[in-house]
């Protein structure tokens, strides 16, 4: 029986609130968005996979992970705190 999650993500409006969610935190000044350095050349040639795609490429490498909880520990982690 396929788990929730993974009917989670084949399903083309969920990756797109998930995007959607990830572009706000990108969008806010509060948090800490920076690209992330890839040694993959071929796809990133200044080495740097912006947040976005960094973190739906781990929701897709992990399906089991529930994307709700993972948004809610990405914006603590991400927070910047004065």
């Amino acid at each position: 029986m396929p788990s929730a999650t993974k009917k989670f993500l084949d399903c083309p409006e969920a990756i797109a609130r998930v995007e959607h969610d990830l572009r706000l935190l990108v969008n806010d000044p509060a948090f800490n968005t920076e690209s992330s350095y890839s040694a993959n050349v071929a796809a990133y040639p200044d080495h740097l996979i912006p947040f976005v795609q960094k973190h739906i490429a781990y929701l897709h490498a992990h399906p089991k992970v529930n994307p709700d909880q993972y948004l809610s520990n990405l914006r603590m982690m991400t927070k910047i705190r004065v």
